[in-house]
């Protein structure tokens, strides 16, 4: 399945507050940001361009869809401080900076008004996985 949208995209005060504590990085084509199964090492900020983001089962390639300017990404994985559950490549002309996970939970910590925004990028992540597999299970036919 392949979905191009805006799941991951979050309020630019959130990015503005995000920013001071963000180093840019430097990308070349088709760089892998993080692998699914990592560890996190902190939450990617991509400024513009797009990221290819996938997910595997077994073999295979279940999942994949695009996120584009104003997202944030491997936020799942430092929050509840698991592996990432996607991989995600950089694609041709993306600008983006990290946020060493440290860095981010302070930020969160300190700020109440940024914990908000961050639980409501979260939410759009769950309601996307919701249609995902909501679309999933309408088209092999399984009934409820």
């Amino acid at each position: 399945m392949t979905k191009d949208n805006s799941t991951f995209v979050a309020d630019p005060s959130l990015l503005r507050e995000l920013a001071p504590r963000s180093r840019a990085i430097t990308l070349s084509h088709d760089r892998i940001l993080f692998h699914q199964g990592d560890q996190p090492a902190g939450v990617y900020i991509l400024h513009e361009g797009s990221v290819a983001l996938s997910m595997n089962s077994g073999d295979e390639i279940t999942l994949r869809t695009v996120a584009g300017a104003g997202s944030l990404l491997g936020l799942p994985a430092v929050i509840g401080n698991k592996p990432y559950s996607l991989t995600a490549k950089a694609q041709l002309n993306a600008r983006i900076s990290f946020v060493r996970s440290e860095d981010f939970l302070a930020i969160m910590q300190g700020q109440p008004m940024v914990m908000f925004r961050v639980l409501q990028v979260l939410a759009q992540e769950i309601r996307a996985a919701r249609e995902a597999f909501s679309d999933f299970v309408d088209a092999s036919g399984v009934i409820g």
